[in-house]
């Protein structure tokens, strides 16, 4: 699994979807993200949600929220890699 924050981390690969999904996680809780994208982005990224977003990466391949912040959109991503399939 390769997980990035467009124009905020660099993209970062994980042999492990739970792995991947911590990291992505806790990358997210250090950004200063509002009250409503927080929870948004919990929803579809969050602890407890690796059931989800495996389904949809068995479907799409990849997974996508976007955030905004300072104006700016951000497209954060959770995507299968050439091992993971």
């Amino acid at each position: 699994m390769t997980v990035q924050i467009e124009g905020i981390t660099p993209p970062a690969t994980f042999t492990r979807l739970s792995s991947a999904l911590d990291a992505l996680w806790k990358s997210l809780r250090a950004l200063p993200l509002g009250f409503d994208q927080y929870h948004a982005a919990r929803h579809v990224l969050g602890p407890g949600e690796e059931h989800q977003v495996e389904q949809a990466l068995a479907q799409d391949g990849e997974v996508t929220h976007r955030i905004t912040m300072s104006g700016r959109s951000h497209v954060v991503s959770v995507r299968t890699t050439a091992v993971d399939r």
